[in-house]
């Protein structure tokens, strides 16, 4: 796209973008189905997909009944969208890989959060340290707060 500016030079325009996002959903009914032996392959299947995606992965962690994604989204990819192919995929993937026998799916749900690029290291740091932090916080008490902190409204019964 060309435009001129005031003096009648042709100025060409650039898209620049940076769309981050926290994304966290999971397992149906919550259950305990992500083996901790196999999820570095899991992670690896769906830092594939967010390429294939134009997305960029900055870190992915989680523990045996959900996970945190922080990617970049590519704007031609609309959020539901690349959500849905990362869970359809990989949940395809899990049961067919034969790792995670105990495995039925994803919740329909999730919740995905923007952020500045410059909290990108907070964000990056809170993802990766998921396994010390569910010491001290249930996967519901993390995602009602993860929702209260960014000002979402929600009604509880649909958070069980």
């Amino acid at each position: 796209m060309c435009f001129s500016n005031f003096y009648g030079k042709q100025l060409r325009m650039n898209t620049y973008r940076q769309i981050c996002y926290h994304i966290v959903f999971g397992t149906r009914h919550r259950e305990p189905t992500i083996n901790e032996s196999h999820c570095r392959e899991l992670y690896a299947y769906i830092h594939g997909l967010i390429k294939n995606k134009q997305g960029h992965l900055y870190r992915i962690n989680g523990i045996a009944d959900h996970i945190h994604i922080c990617s970049d989204l590519h704007p031609s990819v609309c959020l539901a969208d690349y959500v849905k192919s990362i869970k359809v995929a990989s949940s395809i993937w899990m049961k067919a890989s034969g790792l995670f026998p105990k495995f039925v799916g994803w919740q329909d749900a999730y919740a995905a959060f923007t952020h500045a690029y410059k909290d990108n290291p907070r964000v990056i740091d809170y993802v990766k340290n998921q396994k010390e932090h569910h010491k001290v916080e249930s996967f519901q008490d993390e995602y009602r707060r993860l929702l209260v902190e960014h000002g979402i409204q929600f009604e509880e019964r649909y958070l069980l």
